[in-house]
Order: C-alpha cells, then sequence, then structure tokens
C-alpha cells in the first residue's frame, strides 16, 4: 500500500476525534458547570532515510536529513477550565463557584465525586443534593419550618426559623480542589473522579487557600465558547475533505501502477 494511503488515514481518524470534541463541546452548551475539551495531537515515528550530520562523502556532511512522517495519533484530550458565566436564578440553592474548586458529592458506591454543577435540592431528609439526589459533601440539613436559606460568599449557610430573631448557622460549603485538575476524570452526570494524575484533593472552605467564592441564586454556564467553536469546526471539516481528497489521489495513482504493471 502507498505509505500516502496509510499517513492519510491516521489523519482522517484524528480529525474525526476532533469533530467529536467539538460535536461534545457544543451539545453541552447549556449543561451547568460544562467544561469543553479540545484534542492534543503528536507525530508517529519517523522513518529515517538520512540522519542529519551523515556523511555524504568523505569529506562533507548532509546538512539535514531525510525523514518521513508516518503521520498523526492522538494523545490525549484536555479539558479547558476558563471559568463560565454566572446566571442569575434566584434560587436560593443554586449555587456557582467563581474561581477554582469543585463541589463534593458522596455517590451510591461510597466514592466521592466532584462537580462544578451547584443546582442543588433538598431531599425527603431536608439534605442538600444533586439533581441526581447524591448528597452533598459536608452534610447540610436544611430544618423543615425554615423561612429562608443564606448562603455566604465563603459558604457559611445560615437559616431563619418562625419565631427566632437571628439567623442561625446550621453549616458550611467546602470545595476540593487539585494541583492537577486537568487530570480529573469524568464519569458523566457532571461528576469528576479523582485519579493519580489529578492528585488528593484539597478541601478547604470557599475564598480561602486559592479557593473560589460561592455565589447563592446563580448557576455556572458551560465555558463552551460558540464562535471559536463553529471555526474550529470549519477548520477540521476542510481538513478531513483534504484528508479524503488526498486518500482519493493516491488510490487513483495505485490502480495507475497496477494497469501499468498488468500490461507490461
Amino acid at each position: 500500500m502507498l505509505p500516502a494511503l496509510s499517513v492519510t488515514a491516521t489523519g482522517l481518524n484524528a480529525e474525526q476525534v476532533e469533530l467529536d470534541a467539538i460535536s461534545n463541546n457544543l451539545a453541552n452548551l447549556n449543561t451547568t458547570g460544562f467544561k469543553s475539551s479540545m484534542p492534543v495531537f503528536e507525530t508517529l515515528v519517523y522513518q529515517q532515510q538520512i540522519q542529519p550530520g551523515a556523511a555524504s562523502s568523505g569529506n562533507t556532511l548532509y546538512p539535514s536529513g531525510y525523514d518521513l512522517g508516518t503521520g498523526v495519533r492522538v494523545a490525549g484530550t484536555v479539558p479547558v477550565l476558563t471559568q463560565g458565566n454566572l446566571q442569575q436564578t434566584n434560587n436560593p440553592l443554586d449555587l456557582a463557584i467563581e474561581g477554582q474548586g469543585y463541589f463534593q458529592v458522596l455517590q451510591p458506591s461510597g466514592q466521592i465525586a466532584y462537580t462544578r454543577d451547584g443546582a442543588f435540592q433538598v431531599n425527603q431528609n431536608g439534605q442538600l443534593v444533586t439533581a441526581d439526589g447524591y448528597q452533598v459533601l459536608p452534610n447540610i440539613t436544611i430544618p423543615p419550618n425554615a423561612t429562608s436559606v443564606t448562603i455566604a460568599q465563603d459558604g457559611t449557610i445560615s437559616v431563619t426559623t418562625p419565631g427566632a430573631n437571628n439567623a442561625t448557622q446550621i453549616g458550611q460549603i467546602q470545595l476540593a480542589n487539585f494541583v492537577n485538575p486537568q487530570g480529573l476524570q469524568p464519569v458523566g452526570n457532571n461528576l469528576f473522579l479523582q485519579t493519580n494524575a489529578s492528585g488528593a484533593a484539597i478541601t478547604g472552605n470557599p475564598q480561602a487557600n486559592g479557593l473560589g467564592g460561592v455565589y447563592q441564586g446563580y448557576l455556572e454556564q458551560s465555558n463552551t465558547n460558540v464562535v471559536e467553536s463553529m471555526v474550529d469546526l470549519i477548520s477540521a471539516e476542510r481538513a478531513y475533505q483534504l484528508g479524503t481528497n488526498v486518500a482519493s489521489d493516491a488510490g487513483q495513482t495505485l490502480s495507475q501502477l497496477s494497469q501499468m504493471v498488468a500490461n507490461a
């Protein structure tokens, strides 16, 4: 097979991954706390025909080498962790993080997951939970007779109850951060898991030790940039189209060579 065909195949596979990533970013345009991602590419092994600096004669050297690339591969997908816009909802249990950090969530398996989605609710026991019913950590229980809930930017939660002159503090929102948050593993449901690449979770109160603040009555929107995504989409489509053109030309060349051999 012509090397151009195999090289082109790697390029088409890579462009397909980029198209898939862009499609996922656009599909999650309205997903609360979503962080877009982008693929990272790297070259495959080169076939070295002439090494740079090799002797071209008894007294001269090749000033440059003769290397043939064998294509490209996807090295990984990297999340873009820029801040999303905060949208006001006026729901007292909606929380948005401005800055670094993740909410902590207890999954049914007992494993702790992390999220930027602060669209919280209360369950039948008054506990603060996610839309899927997963408990927010540390455990926070809203009294059934609470007339108002106030959550400060430092995560302090206070409620007022009938007959009380002053608000009562009932809990504290805590956030988790990581040395390498790009190393977190996305598992769906707006959740991420800790990995060896992310490092261990570093927990603390909002607005302390580099953690962001918490804003009540707001939700963080997806950080997908529609204009940039559409430009990237057009570029990826053109690259894919060029790759198919190269494959078609290489196929025609191979067909011509076959006919020449058959007629020889």
